[in-house]
């Protein structure tokens, strides 16, 4: 499986960072601000584009592909890196990286704005009654894009209305379909098990995000045995808001007491 790497290499940090993009999105997200603002600050950063998304192979077989598929196109893109990198995951990839600690070994990782342990039943139950026609559309044609398919709908799930209309539309010309098998994954028929992760995580959320709530953020907390933050005036895409560098800053300050304490 070919799979679209986005690289930027700084050569000081010992461990490299594998950031892991959500659902309708790909490696392009990270690379608007992330990329380039940890390599300024020492780390090599990578952003992968799951199968069927970005410049990755597998568009044709999207519908079906599922979580678990996800989760191997990480594992292999960190074997590839040679040394074991931080994953960080935001939404949909908040919940694959879930999966990944769950088989394989982390320094460290970060969720942010991730789906729940829990799944996305309760987000799913708001997004019905929220936008039944869109959610309907869905349904019927197995496709998750209606749900996405206009600049409203875009800045409705993922942004703040502090972020102009133009980058809205060109971030949202770049969204696209997303697994429906995926999507039933989430809903509860591969659902992480908390338990068996050891790794050391970091739990960030946005005070404004509109598709995981901050309440949902510390519940994820919770079950990973540490404290959530919610970061103010942030919606549920963190890495491309007009406060980008809030989340960015404090996931820098905490990989370094993070990565140089002797449980990692």
């Amino acid at each position: 499986m070919n799979l679209e790497l986005i690289s930027r290499r700084a050569g000081g940090h010992a461990t490299p960072l594998l950031f892991v993009h959500g659902a309708w999105h790909g490696a392009w997200c990270w690379d608007v601000h992330f990329l380039d603002f940890f390599a300024r600050n020492g780390y090599d950063a990578h952003a992968l584009s799951l199968r069927g998304h970005g410049e990755s192979g597998g568009r044709e077989r999207l519908r079906w592909t599922r979580i678990r598929d996800y989760v191997d196109d990480v594992a292999s893109v960190a074997r590839q890196l040679g040394t074991r990198p931080v994953v960080i995951g935001h939404s949909m990839g908040g919940f694959i990286v879930q999966k990944y600690l769950a088989d394989y070994a982390a320094p460290a990782a970060v969720l942010l704005a991730s789906v729940p342990p829990q799944g996305v039943m309760r987000t799913t139950f708001r997004l019905a009654a929220r936008r039944p026609v869109a959610f309907a559309k869905a349904n019927l044609t197995l496709s998750m894009y209606p749900l996405v398919a206009t600049p409203e709908l875009a800045r409705e799930a993922f942004f703040s209305r502090n972020l102009d209309e133009a980058t809205v539309h060109l971030y949202w010309s770049k969204l696209q379909d997303e697994s429906y098998r995926g999507f039933l994954d989430m809903l509860a028929l591969d659902l992480p098990k908390p338990a068996q992760v050891k790794t050391p995580l970091l739990v960030l959320g946005g005070a404004a995000d509109s598709i995981f709530f901050p309440w949902q953020i510390e519940a994820t907390g919770r079950a990973y045995n540490t404290r959530a933050e919610c970061l103010p005036g942030i919606a549920h895409d963190m890495m491309l808001e007009p406060r980008w560098q809030d989340a960015a800053d404090r996931i820098l300050a905490w990989l370094g007491p993070t990565l140089n304490s002797p449980r990692s």
